[in-house]
């Protein structure tokens, strides 16, 4: 294996170990199922001491870069890195950020309204009778009229994150599942106290006619008539937020 090596600062050797690590796992120098240098290997050309190995190993398995199997066979090992995996991760960032009011909620309203417009594009080109039969069930769900807040919204995360499927683009699907599960729970826990069921309902129903009959615009429309709504009903929790307060 050539993994070349920089020399190391003395600030947070441990750190500087693993993102050397993890840049040689993303420029492909390790790639998955790769197994690593042992402990006693990785110090001796870190020339740090096995420890630092050791805590280095830890910050990369925390990212789910590595992982670590015993037995004769074992050894530590690069992953694959899962979509999923690294978008939940994405997620939870963002609802950090959102939840520390680092981003507001207009600019993930705004940002929310410029990629779900490029994906109900593509998905009213693209869409398969799978991708419609998952926003159908999305859609039944929220018309339980007996489920709670929390599945009113969870059913809402499903029904968009289906749209985002039918893209067909992976990369897209993928950026718009950070979105869509780290921050839209955030707007929607804020807003399900404010808004009526029927009117999400009946705006997801016109959604999902319109990506069936192939009508991009009317779709739009209706995603855009969606996000102001939200936005309106979250202006009106913060306003009632601030009176009691």
């Amino acid at each position: 294996m050539n993994l070349d090596v920089a020399p190391l600062k003395k600030v947070s050797l441990s750190k500087q170990v693993a993102d050397q690590l993890q840049e040689a796992i993303l420029d492909g120098t390790l790639k998955a199922d790769d197994r690593l240098p042992t402990e006693e290997e990785l110090g001796q050309r870190f020339q740090v001491s096995r420890p630092t190995i050791r805590e280095a190993l830890k910050r990369l398995a925390a990212k789910n870069l590595i992982r670590s199997r015993r037995g004769p066979t074992g050894g530590t090992f690069v992953n694959h890195l899962d979509a999923n995996e690294l978008s939940d991760s994405l997620s939870t960032a963002s609802t950090l950020f959102v939840s520390m009011n680092d981003i507001s909620l207009e600019e993930v309203s705004t940002c929310r309204k410029e990629l779900e417009t490029l994906c109900f594009q593509l998905a009213c080109d693209h869409a398969s009778n799978d991708d419609i039969k998952n926003m159908e069930i999305a859609l039944n769900t929220q018309e339980d009229p007996s489920i709670s807040p929390e599945a009113f919204c969870a059913a809402d995360v499903q029904f968009h994150r289906a749209i985002a499927d039918a893209t067909g683009n992976r990369m897209l699907s993928f950026v718009m599942y950070s979105l869509i599960e780290g921050l839209q729970p955030v707007a929607n826990m804020i807003a399900y106290h404010y808004r009526a069921r029927e009117v999400i309902i009946n705006q997801h129903q016109r959604i999902l006619e319109n990506i069936k009959e192939r009508d991009t615009n009317t779709a739009i429309s209706v995603l855009h008539e969606q996000i102001d709504y939200l936005s309106q009903l979250h202006n009106e929790a913060q306003s009632n937020h601030q009176q009691k307060g």
